[in-house]
């Protein structure tokens, strides 16, 4: 089949669509109609999110089709993962430059892996014309009323954060040296993150308020201490620093990506300190380290870093610009 042969409807049954013998019974109707009817859980809310990728913004042109898949996906998930919400249903809307069956082929792969991985079923979606850009609408549900969210931080809970934030800053600084080692955790990182959905429902009861690391640990950090009325005292000493960022960079360097890096996807929560040994027990099963890098304090800001790495204040689309 040629570029020019693939129209849009082909281009939708051939990658985009599952059979009829895949479909599931919370999904009423699923895609090829037009709208998904779907059945939601007795006795749960939804948590509903949308993620927009746009290339050489997102991700580089030049990523494997896999991974820009799974990728896109990814992001869009970790907020589910965030609100504690489990993972049932993602639409797509897929903007191409040109219909390649090779990419899509490979780009939908990467896509479908993940999404059954994480329960997730494709239930519609749109395709057109232009520049690569993939919007990713996600679906969750939990049992009402136990939502994460980021205003619920209190004076005296620890701060903690899921996993080895940092990496994938290192792993796109690689990408963007030329470098493509197959399977190297750092590139990994950065190409295909994992949503941390079992560890957000596994802290639902626990965690005061959560938010997952997308624009930097400090800048997200931020963002719960703005809508929690708080502030935080941080211990640079605490951080938890990947092996392989140890292995090749010099500390300060370590820290600065840990805390402003970005694109990590971990889980930044606080928690009673009386919590803490529970909430590691229930992330042993996922081989996962929750790691306390400080405490809420009354007032605002974040203390406890030296000024170097809190020049940066997270990622802007729009940053502001001098008339």
């Amino acid at each position: 089949m040629t570029r020019a042969s693939l129209s849009e409807f082909e281009l939708i049954a051939r990658y985009l669509s599952r059979p009829a013998a895949a479909e599931r019974s919370d999904v009423v109707v699923g895609n090829g109609d037009d709208c998904a009817v779907l059945a939601p859980t007795s006795g749960h809310q939804l948590a509903i999110s949308v993620d927009t990728s746009v290339v050489d913004v997102h991700f580089p042109h030049d990523a494997p089709a896999a991974a820009i898949g799974h990728r896109a996906l990814a992001v869009a998930l970790s907020d589910l993962a965030a609100m504690g919400a489990r993972a049932r249903w993602c639409c797509m809307a897929l903007t191409l430059p040109a219909a390649d069956p090779e990419w899509l082929e490979a780009f939908a792969e990467g896509f479908r892996e993940l999404a059954a991985r994480s329960g997730c079923e494709l239930i519609g979606g749109d395709v057109t014309r232009g520049a690569l850009t993939i919007g990713v609408t996600v679906h969750g549900e939990l049992p009402a009323g136990q939502a994460l969210r980021r205003s619920g931080a209190r004076a005296g809970d620890l701060v903690a954060v899921t996993g080895y934030p940092g990496r994938a800053v290192a792993g796109l600084a690689r990408w963007q040296r030329g470098e493509r080692e197959a399977g190297h955790p750092l590139l990994e990182a950065y190409l295909r993150p994992e949503p941390r959905l079992a560890a957000g429902e596994a802290l639902r009861g626990l965690a005061s308020s959560a938010i997952d690391v997308s624009d930097g640990l400090l800048a997200d950090l931020q963002h719960v201490l703005v809508a929690s009325g708080v502030g935080a005292r941080l211990d640079l000493e605490s951080l938890p620093l990947a092996t392989p960022l140890r292995a090749t960079l010099e500390l300060d360097e370590i820290r600065g990506r840990v805390l402003n890096g970005g694109d990590d996807y971990e889980l930044l929560v606080t928690l009673a300190e009386s919590d803490l040994a529970e909430a590691q027990r229930r992330l042993a099963p996922l081989h996962l380290p929750l790691t306390p890098i400080g405490r809420i304090i009354e007032g605002e800001g974040i203390q406890g870093i030296p000024p170097r790495y809190l020049e940066r204040s997270g990622w802007d689309h729009f940053p502001e610009t001098a008339s």
